[in-house]
């Protein structure tokens, strides 16, 4: 039985990933930070996991985790991902984000050499791109401290790999959503909004640039992409993507229509939502996935937004039925 470690387990990749590798007959590790706030993503699944509690930021504790449980993979998807946060807090974003790229590396390289490594690097370090689609040899333009702290961490994991020859592979992952997004990401805003129209919970839904431009794939697709890195004879990076790109407003107005309503009636572009430096078009170019990998995406973008819309009424239904009926009780 192969060990897997996912740092980050809890959050929507991680918890994709920890299941599709359940299901492949893993042991499966996951750290979590007492900092975590998000909703728990993986209740289903708990009890299989063997999950630690660990300050990544600790590097002894970080070889304390290898040197315990002696992964054959790592998988690196903790991160700070709220576009809230990105110019307010860069310092801890780069902590996080950037360094903790080196400490696993570096505990890898220090405990256990024979460990395959999976960085999930993002479409945001090419930022300002100079090419559109964009590939593994895009020249690197991060335009956010995300951006930024993210091209360390793909470049930390390029140098492991060719100075170290640790098998470290640099998954560049385009947006990649699922119905267990935080509720921060403009794709969980949208859709969270229906459910709370639809029902009577709320009026109206303020977004930034209606016209902004992204390649949305499914995150469930994407975590499996990362797996087939580490399965591969030689670690290398390969884009993941789905090479189409899509506005919010089309976002906005397949979500809406699932639930029977106009997105005119009721999405208000604010301009004091806009990026304060918005990236160019960023759309992957998968070709190097398709054909050394095998990978292909399958869930297409229209049955994305629908499958996500269906989850937050299902959610939102749920806690209405909670609430009525914590209120019939004291009665």
């Amino acid at each position: 039985m192969p060990t897997a470690l996912i740092t980050g387990v809890n959050g929507q990749d991680g918890s994709y990933l920890a299941e599709f590798l359940l299901l492949k007959g893993y042991r499966v590790v996951g750290t979590t930070s007492n900092q975590n706030t998000d909703r728990d993503r993986i209740p289903h699944i708990r009890e299989k996991v063997e999950i630690v509690e660990v300050d990544l930021l600790d590097q002894g504790l970080v070889e304390d985790i290898l040197r315990k449980h002696k992964p054959d993979e790592v998988y690196n998807l903790a991160a700070r991902a709220s576009s809230s946060e990105l110019w307010t807090e860069p310092v801890q974003t780069g902590d996080l984000n950037a360094l903790t790229v080196a400490r696993i590396l570096e505990a890898i390289r220090r405990i256990d050499h024979n460990a395959r490594f999976v960085q999930a690097s993002s479409s945001e370090m090419f930022g300002n791109a100079m090419e559109t689609p964009q590939t593994e040899t895009t020249p690197i333009r991060p335009r956010n401290p995300y951006g930024v702290a993210k091209a360390y961490g793909h470049w930390i994991t390029v140098n492991y790999r060719e100075h170290h020859e640790v098998f470290a592979c640099s998954s560049i992952l385009y947006n990649h959503e699922s119905p267990r997004r935080g509720l921060e990401l403009v794709s969980r805003k949208i859709t969270h909004a229906v459910a709370t129209i639809s029902l009577g919970l709320a009026r109206e839904l303020r977004l930034g640039d209606l016209e902004a431009r992204r390649d949305w794939g499914f995150a469930g697709d994407y975590v499996q992409a990362m797996w087939l890195m580490t399965q591969q004879p030689k670690p290398d990076d390969y884009v993941i993507a789905t090479g189409e790109t899509h506005s919010v407003r089309d976002f906005c107005e397949l979500a809406f229509a699932h639930a029977g309503l106009d997105y005119r009636d009721f999405v208000i572009e604010d301009f004091a939502n806009y990026r304060p430096a918005e990236s160019a078009l960023l759309v992957g170019n998968p070709a190097k996935a398709h054909s050394v990998l095998g990978w292909e995406p399958t869930v297409p973008f229209q049955k994305l937004v629908e499958m996500m819309v269906d989850a937050d009424l299902r959610a939102v239904q749920d806690l209405q039925r909670h609430q009525n009926a914590g209120a019939r009780c004291w009665l």
